[in-house]
């Protein structure tokens, strides 16, 4: 029998976006001690998420999306640091010194979510979604966002 190809989403694309995304927290918890246990409580949205993914869950397609979205839009928009570290990657590129690993790590991750954005929405989509399963979308990205709130305001040194 051949596996389905409305799967192929989530038992590929979506694994390989979180998992960029845990690779970077990974390198930055390595990078910056002090921000280990909030990568390690924010690592556990991404592995949430590929489970839920796994499931063709609606819940898990909203988190996913939710989560990868507002992290991106904020180092996009307000830090800037997604810039900084393409910046990193291309200084890297050309002399070989890298100055700031962690700065090159949000790029990293912002790459993972970007696929992880784009393969949430096409396999959420697949879904044939109906009322309930665009609530459950916007539950899983209300409670995500609650989750990160939660621990960034607990776990992040001050």
């Amino acid at each position: 029998m051949a596996p389905d190809p409305k799967s192929r989403w989530t038992r590929v694309w979506i694994p390989i976006g979180a998992g960029l995304f845990i690779f970077a927290l990974v390198g930055s918890a390595i990078a910056v001690p002090h921000l280990r246990l909030l990568h390690a409580f924010q690592a556990l949205i991404y592995v949430a998420v590929i489970l839920l993914a796994r499931r063709d869950s609606a819940w898990g397609f909203g988190a996913g999306f939710t989560i990868a979205a507002a992290w991106n839009s904020l180092q996009l928009f307000v830090t800037h640091l997604m810039q900084a570290g393409a910046h990193e990657l291309w200084t890297f590129i050309g002399t070989g010194q890298l100055r700031r690993p962690d700065t090159l790590l949000v790029f990293v991750g912002g790459i993972g979510h970007f696929v992880l954005i784009v393969a949430c929405l096409i396999a959420f989509r697949q879904l044939r979604p109906g009322k309930k399963q665009w609530w459950q979308f916007a539950a899983g990205g209300l409670l995500v966002l609650a989750y990160f709130g939660a621990i960034v305001a607990t776990m992040l040194p001050r």
